[in-house]
């Protein structure tokens, strides 16, 4: 079984992945099957990150409940031990909605209390079986731990990016619309002549912080849908002002597709003249269930596109579970690729290998005439990067 990683992306900085492998750590040490960091904030416990390995973790990023309805909360203020290794033997813990919405067995949670005194949230894991074996040696682990976890939020804090404001700075974007679109061209080499657009959003709420950011994020308020459909949605204003013969590509999370709500976004619309492109570089759930909810559309027309190919192992799992009719080979391939033998060969492999499979190649990034010579003689399809054009708003220049 696959260890879900619910944060908002591995590597957005070192703070929050140090809070992930902290999570991850105890999980296992303690033997849990989740471990998650919460914050107090206006009433509620909000779950800031959460590790587990069930197959269907019941809490992610982003959600909230009434703190007072919260082991959290009796945790924090002395009403409930560190450790309840029963919840059944637990007058409290038993009576409360949230032991069975989570199916708590075992429970073990820590205040996290900032360096100024002010608590932040806690540090909590569980299992869905009780657990006698839990002890003082335990306890003395998740302090420690609960440390480190308040210093890296600290460090957080200095970014800007925790203390209750991301979910207010997502929202102003979403409610005021705070997003515009660029549209980049892909060229077909064979003829230079330009196929299709891929959708670029741009935020402006704060330029210096990169649009990928912003959907990471997003999801760390579970807000990433609502954003991802939000600029999915202005994208699509724009296809009319596309030549007829070209195709607008449309990046979307594996998570958002999971959603379920890609028919109704795409509802109405010219399919074959629409792409999605299946972004990010983490594991993908369930193949099966986003293969269901993509295939009525495939067959009215819609294209599926894998991106971020030859830049990470999760891109070639998507590309074997998901059967995409474009592979999107990573910017990271192709940069350097005229003087780079092993990136060379790896885009040469996926050449081969779409075409024994019926897909096309997008090589992206390009930005030298070298690069691009390298392309046309590894018969890469099409291409796109500044070389080529430019993301721009509509309306756009001629080509």
């Amino acid at each position: 079984m696959e260890r879900q990683k619910h944060i908002a992306d591995r590597g957005v900085n070192a703070a929050q992945e140090l809070i992930h492998d902290v999570l991850q750590s105890t999980r296992k040490l303690m033997q849990m099957d989740i471990a998650y960091v919460t914050e107090f904030s206006a009433g509620y416990r909000v779950f800031r990150f959460i590790d587990s390995d069930l197959e269907c973790a019941p809490v992610r990023v982003g959600d909230a409940d009434p703190l007072e309805e919260s082991y959290c909360a009796r945790v924090a203020d002395g009403r409930m031990p560190y450790i309840i290794h029963d919840t059944s033997a637990n007058d409290e813990a038993s009576c409360l909605p949230v032991t069975q919405r989570l199916a708590i067995g075992s429970h073990m949670a820590i205040p996290i209390y900032l360096s100024n005194g002010d608590i932040y949230g806690t540090f909590c894991c569980f299992s869905t079986k009780p657990d006698l074996t839990l002890g003082d040696s335990h306890i003395a682990a998740m302090r420690l731990f609960a440390g480190l976890i308040s210093k890296a939020l600290e460090r957080e804090a200095a970014r800007g990016f925790v203390f209750g404001d991301v979910r207010a700075r997502v929202q102003r974007i979403l409610d005021k619309r705070a997003y515009k679109i660029h549209y980049q061209p892909i060229v077909k080499l064979a003829d230079d002549r330009i196929v299709g657009y891929e959708a670029l959003a741009r935020f402006d709420d704060d330029p210096t912080v990169p649009p990928d950011e912003w959907m990471r994020l997003a999801a760390q308020v579970g807000l990433r849908a609502a954003l991802e459909y939000a600029v999915i949605q202005e994208a699509l204003l724009g296809l009319s002002q596309l030549a007829e013969d070209v195709y607008l590509s449309l990046n979307i999370s594996p998570e958002t597709i999971l959603e379920g709500d890609v028919a109704r976004a795409l509802d109405g619309l010219a399919l074959h003249r629409l792409m999605l492109e299946i972004t990010e570089h983490s594991n993908v759930e369930d193949y099966v269930r986003i293969a269901e909810l993509l295939s009525p559309l495939r067959e009215a027309g819609l294209r599926l596109a894998i991106d971020d190919a030859g830049a990470g192992f999760a891109s070639f799992r998507h590309i074997l579970k998901l059967q995409p009719d474009i592979i999107k080979l990573d910017r990271s391939l192709i940069q350097d690729i005229d003087r780079n033998v092993n990136s060379r060969a790896l885009a040469a492999a996926l050449c081969r290998f779409a075409e024994e499979t019926g897909a096309l190649i997008v090589a992206e990034g390009v930005e030298s005439r070298s690069e691009l010579q390298v392309l046309r003689d590894l018969q890469v399809d099409n291409a796109q990067g500044f070389l080529l054009g430019r993301p721009l708003p509509l309306p756009l220049r001629s080509a």
